[in-house]
């Protein structure tokens, strides 16, 4: 099983909330719903974006001016909306590499704008039908940070937690989850990895989980990876179309259909404790609080 990991809004500028959000997909399942976004690309484009150097980011494809675009015209048929997208998208390409200005018509920015709407539905019902799951930490901007760096943050802890319940939920014993994080600076990737090394061998519910996920992350380039440019897109989401309890901030109405989507992808299973008392787990949660324990409890005394 594959964790692919982004971040949205840890820029801690217009996004109200850091989101962390991760994207787990079946190994058998990675490579046709791959195949399955670029045939979606080329229905709605008529072109792959990776062949225009673009990447399907959510700050980017669903930015408010792209809602305004789509609904100043009329819906075009889809033929008609392929070209003229593909054409609007093969300017900007060509302006990129430096060649002069090309002018655009107001059908081909309307048709972009409805291309990039109905291809990120698409996209949320391909991630559906391969059977992909969310997970994501929606985390509060004024959440306490840890002092000690070298912790994990909370964050990453509850939501490698909720990855090895849903592990754990499989019927192979043996499925073991590999994890892939959008690349950092690499200063950042050592970081984490120190971090991520001493959450998994140092603490006892760390170590226990390392049973089904491998302590070493993957780290990629987000523009060569689609699965990490979905979660991107899943992350952008939650962040402006959901809200769970305790969560204050306003969303933008156009973009809760597509957080709903998401949202229902989540995982939700159960955990039986020691005392045999059974808990809900949910894969998308809210935290207020990034410390460790250790932390918490002595700022509170």
């Amino acid at each position: 099983m594959l964790l692919f990991i982004d971040e949205s809004g840890h820029d801690r500028k217009e996004a109200p909330y850091e989101v962390l959000a991760g994207v787990a997909i079946r190994e058998r399942d990675l490579w046709n719903l791959i195949q399955a976004i670029r045939s979606a690309e080329l229905d709605f484009f008529g072109l792959t974006m990776a062949s225009v150097e673009l990447e399907f980011k959510g700050r980017s494809l669903l930015k408010r001016k792209v809602f305004r675009l789509a609904t100043q015209g009329p819906a075009m048929d889809a033929d008609k909306r392929r070209n003229f997208a593909r054409d609007f998208l093969q300017k900007g390409w060509r302006e990129v590499q430096g060649n002069p200005p090309e002018p655009r018509s107001n059908d081909e920015f309307t048709a972009y704008g409805q291309a990039v709407l109905s291809f990120v539905t698409r996209v949320f019902e391909l991630a559906a039908r391969y059977r992909v799951r969310t997970f994501a930490a929606m985390v509060s901007k004024d959440a306490p940070r840890p002092t000690d760096k070298s912790f994990l943050r909370k964050d990453y802890a509850y939501l490698f937690e909720r990855f090895f319940y849903y592990l754990e939920s499989l019927p192979s014993d043996e499925e073991m989850g590999l994890v892939a994080f959008d690349e950092l600076e690499k200063a950042q990737s050592r970081i984490l990895i120190n971090q991520l090394e001493r959450y998994f061998l140092d603490t006892e519910k760390g170590y226990r989980r390392s049973a089904r996920i491998v302590p070493e992350p993957f780290f990629v380039h987000s523009d060569l990876t689609t699965a990490v440019q979905l979660a991107d897109i899943v992350g952008y989401c939650l962040n402006w179309g959901v809200r769970l309890n305790r969560m204050a901030e306003p969303t933008r109405p156009e973009i809760e259909p597509y957080g709903r989507m998401a949202f229902d992808m989540r995982y939700v299973g159960k955990h039986v404790d020691e005392m045999l008392k059974e808990w809900p787990i949910y894969g998308i949660f809210y935290v207020e609080d990034l410390r460790p324990k250790r932390e918490r409890e002595e700022a509170a005394e």
